[in-house]
């Protein structure tokens, strides 16, 4: 099933996965493409600039821009895994940043409506829920199951390497471009970058089974219900995805409640968010990291549950903190809890999932991220606010909010762990 190039069973850590080269252009493949998604969104927000609109109307045309770029998430996060199954992963993988480049490079040709960028984002955006689970589901297939926890501390190094990296980047590399590149710069950069990724991810060698290969998918809806009572039978699976999704709703709040925290830790103003969310992007990648390299070491070992209780711990601590080293300090120790939970809880749905259902379950973890990255970012202000009104102060509620989350992740980690430590000591 592996490919020849597959390092030796007994070596483990990121050097063994350096020498496996199908996986080494899967990760380059999945670098390109994620950098590329960021500046892409920058891209589109810069593009509003020079399309006609009404006096007025900026802030609306680009909250409205924004959710068309979400909303495919939550649409289609599901159904975009019944394809990889019937598909083939590597087709998809290839396919869909050809199809994103194809969409980028078409921008400047046509008409300059603001509807027809709504268009565009909306299909970029479709197309990009179709990367994910493929991507996700071809990793097992590149390399032994001893391997996946230094194989998903890897990707998700970079992909928060990515996303700091990227939104950093992103608007000083679309001027640059324009400058060698002329007015269409900007999209042949991002463009080109859809292309590298593709060129890069044909490469990969990748040995799969494809589900009824050639065949018609008669009803969609089936194929879904397929993967829901899958999840059902498998306790174990369905734990470590309601994991991953308690992660990402922290993640999802934290960014809503940065804005307030930054003048509270000795940031100058709400503007410097930013630095909040940078330390705790490098305490992820700082985590990942060291389960990756040393994660043999920590076999067998409670990774999720001292995860969860270490951001619960950080978010507690919040809300005495008005230092700002120490605050960024809490920032990059939330980080490495969250490193503590996704990482395993990720290696866990690939070394249980069996082949054939990999699409069809990584589309559905797809999905569920997206809602979980998305519900809080809609709730956590309003809750944040209603509580500052009701004990008359912004401060305190503030606090009240965050020893609640703390509370509620700390509930979280511990229940999660009782449901299911007997069987993950002979997973994780």
């Amino acid at each position: 099933m592996f490919p020849v190039e597959e390092p030796t069973a007994k070596q483990v850590g990121f050097r063994a996965l350096l020498k496996n080269r199908s996986f080494l252009a899967l990760w380059f493949g999945q670098l390109l493409s994620q950098i590329a998604d960021k500046i892409l969104l920058t891209l589109l927000i810069a593009l509003l600039a020079v399309y006609p609109t009404a006096t007025g109307t900026e802030n609306s045309m680009r909250s409205i821009l924004l959710l068309t770029f979400t909303l495919p998430a939550i649409l289609f996060g599901s159904a975009a895994g019944i394809f990889v199954d019937r598909l083939g992963k590597k087709l998809i993988l290839v396919v869909s940043n050809l199809i994103r480049a194809l969409l980028i490079f078409a921008i400047p040709v046509l008409p300059k409506e603001f509807v027809v960028l709504l268009l565009i984002t909306f299909i970029v955006s479709t197309v990009t829920q179709f990367f994910a689970p493929a991507e996700q589901a071809a990793i097992p297939l590149l390399i032994p199951r001893e391997n996946l926890l230094a194989a998903n501390a890897l990707f998700t190094t970079t992909m928060m390497g990515a996303f700091i990296v990227g939104f950093a980047i992103g608007e000083p590399v679309l001027s640059l471009s324009q400058t060698w590149g002329g007015d269409q710069g900007q999209e042949l950069l991002v463009g080109g970058l859809y292309v590298l990724a593709a060129m890069m991810l044909q490469t990969v060698v990748l040995k799969e089974t494809i589900t009824n290969a050639g065949g018609i998918m008669v009803n969609p809806w089936q194929e879904i219900k397929a993967g829901f009572r899958y999840l059902k039978q498998n306790r174990l699976v369905w734990n470590a995805m309601l994991q991953l999704t308690t992660l990402y709703c922290v993640i999802a709040a934290l960014i809503v409640l940065t804005f307030s925290l930054a003048p509270q830790i000795g940031l100058q103003s709400e503007k410097q968010y930013g630095f909040l969310l940078a330390a705790a992007g490098v305490g992820i990648v700082l985590g990942a990291g060291i389960l990756g390299h040393w994660g043999d070491v920590f076999h067998h070992k409670p990774l999720p549950l001292v995860g969860f209780l270490t951001m619960a711990f950080a978010l507690a601590v919040f809300s005495f903190v008005s230092n700002l080293w120490l605050g960024l300090g809490l920032s990059a120790l939330l980080g490495v809890g969250g490193a503590m939970v996704g990482v395993p809880m990720q290696t866990l749905i690939q070394r249980e999932t069996p082949s054939d259902m990999h699409g069809k379950v990584f589309g559905f973890q797809n999905n569920l991220v997206n809602i979980a990255l998305s519900a809080p970012l809609a709730i956590t202000g309003p809750i944040t606010d209603a509580v500052s009104n009701a004990v008359g102060s912004q401060t305190l509620g503030l606090k009240i909010v965050l020893v609640g989350m703390s509370a509620i992740v700390c509930t979280v980690g511990i229940w999660a762990w009782n449901s299911t430590r007997r069987v993950l000591r002979n997973v994780i």
